[in-house]
């Protein structure tokens, strides 16, 4: 344990960001080259002996944070890395995309301010690869078995690199030219660089995952012959189906769904081209959408020289205490600043983003392009219009970011697999993460074969790269189980599970 009173001697010192005004003029990360860790062994030093640590309820993935934490405090990086491996496959990846629920679940969050949870995660992450502690680990033997696994983004790497050290061979399908899913192409370079992404999926191929790119499961190859072809399947294919704004004007140039936006900049960065063919440069930017991508949308519109960017929210503004309907350990809607909104910040003094504000319509010029956007204020908890509060924003380039509701329709894999859908339009499972047959197949829709598994935004919805990470363990955990009979693969949740989210 570390010291039991290493909280009231040392106060919370996050690690520093780099300047503003340095990372706006680059891509690279918001904290390259800033794990000091002296501070870090300091910070994890403040983790007490609180009995029962709620931060493992905060992490699905069950992280053994006070372990790590313990061994970090005194420089033991090899032990802290191998206690970090043992619940979580990618840790440099949640150390920098988490939003770190655990540090809200944190007994010290009761009164006091938690412990830097997310920058111990990151640090051990980088000191494991830096130590060449992060070293292949393929498996003694071979099952015989095989496994596809249909998509790249967390939760698919994360199965698969269980079922490969479990002994099964694994092939990997990704519809996308690179590997990574929303990794690769949804995050922006300034939040996780890709050679973070590049190194591990260098260590699967070592350890025998098999790699598939530019094949789109459903479309491209029919997913029953997938089927066929394999002893199991699980389909991690994201959820990817965009919600739209239908608003007048929604047709006019110049509005897009931030996705698209995102991936071009990320494709630029891959150089795939010299710049961005949809670039923010020079233009006044509104983005519709208050969560996390339109947060990195933000934040790359800055990075491209926008004249000016909004970000418009249809919630209030949330206050910076606690709820009484959100009670210690849930993870609170506070008010918080990104990144990116810091940056806006710098640059233009406010926060660039406006409340309990919803889109009317779209004004656009002689040639259908975009120019302006009309907003009106919205109450709080009906979200109805309020009279007389509608005003007019410059836009030439309108980014919705409105989240997702699901898997793609178009895909076909519903059809050829007999999948079932939920209430929400995501792939339905069992609580063993199996697919859900149809109740009333016919030719053209047969049942859903034995064999299919569903993990991650596939069948949860939209969520945290943690849930991703966690869902694709457990997901391999149960295919295994199908296939050999027994397992002894981690199954850190259920589908059943939900956030510690009011």
């Amino acid at each position: 344990m570390t010291d039991p009173y290493g909280f009231l001697k040392r106060p919370r010192r996050p690690v520093p960001a780099r300047p503003v005004e340095e990372r706006l003029n680059d891509w690279d990360e918001v904290y390259a080259g800033q794990a000091l860790l002296p501070l870090v062994s300091e910070q994890a030093g403040r983790c007490m002996d609180c009995g029962i640590p709620f931060c493992h309820s905060g992490c699905p993935l069950g992280n053994l944070i006070p372990e790590w934490n313990a061994y970090a405090s005194r420089g033991n990086w090899r032990a802290a890395s191998e206690r970090l491996h043992a619940t979580n496959n990618f840790p440099e990846f949640t150390g920098r995309l988490c939003p770190a629920p655990c540090e809200d679940a944190c007994v010290l969050a009761l009164n006091a301010d938690p412990v830097t949870i997310k920058n111990v995660e990151q640090a051990i992450a980088d000191e494991s690869w830096e130590r060449g502690y992060a070293s292949p680990r393929p498996p003694d033997r071979l099952s015989g078995k095989t496994v596809a696994v249909v998509g790249s983004g967390p939760a698919g790497l994360a199965a698969a690199q269980q079922l490969t050290r479990a002994g099964h061979t694994v092939a990997v399908y990704e519809r996308a030219d690179r590997l990574g899913g929303l990794l690769r192409y949804g995050i922006p370079a300034f939040k996780m660089e890709k050679w973070h992404l590049d190194r591990r999926i260098e260590q699967m191929r070592a350890e025998g995952t098999k790699f598939r790119t530019g094949v789109d499961i459903g479309p491209d190859l029919d997913a029953t012959d997938l089927r066929r072809r394999h002893d199991a399947v699980i389909l991690a294919v994201g959820a990817m189906e965009q919600r739209e704004l239908p608003v007048p004007g929604r047709e006019l140039y110049g509005i897009h769904q931030a996705m698209g936006y995102l991936t071009l900049s990320n494709r630029a960065g891959e150089g795939d081209y010299p710049a961005s063919p949809l670039s923010a440069e020079g233009r006044h930017v509104v983005i519709v959408g208050g969560g996390d991508t339109g947060s990195d949308c933000l934040g790359t519109a800055l990075r491209q020289g926008a004249a000016s960017v909004l970000q418009l929210d249809i919630n209030p503004e949330p206050g910076d205490a606690r709820r009484e309907a959100e009670p210690w350990p849930t993870y609170p809607k506070v008010y918080r600043i990104s990144h990116a909104h810091e940056e806006a910040r710098g640059r233009g003094g406010t926060d660039p983003r406006l409340f309990s504000s919803a889109t009317l319509r779209f004004e656009g010029d002689a040639d259908d392009r975009v120019r302006a956007l009309h907003l009106t204020e919205v109450e709080p908890t009906a979200r109805r219009p309020r009279p007389g509060t509608e005003r007019v924003l410059p836009a030439e380039l309108v980014l919705l970011a409105l989240g997702f509701s699901g898997p793609r329709r178009d895909s076909g894999l519903v059809e050829q697999l007999g999948l079932t859908l939920d209430a929400r339009g995501n792939f339905a499972r069992d609580t063993g993460f199996a697919a859900v047959r149809q109740e009333r197949p016919g030719p053209a829709r047969p049942a859903a074969p034995d064999g299919i598994f569903v993990a991650g935004d596939a069948g949860r919805g939209q969520s945290l790269v943690v849930w991703a990470i966690a869902e694709g363990r457990a997901a391999a955990a149960a295919t295994d189980r199908y296939l050999t009979g027994r397992t002894t693969l981690p199954s850190p949740v259920s589908p059943t599970d939900r956030p510690l989210v009011a």
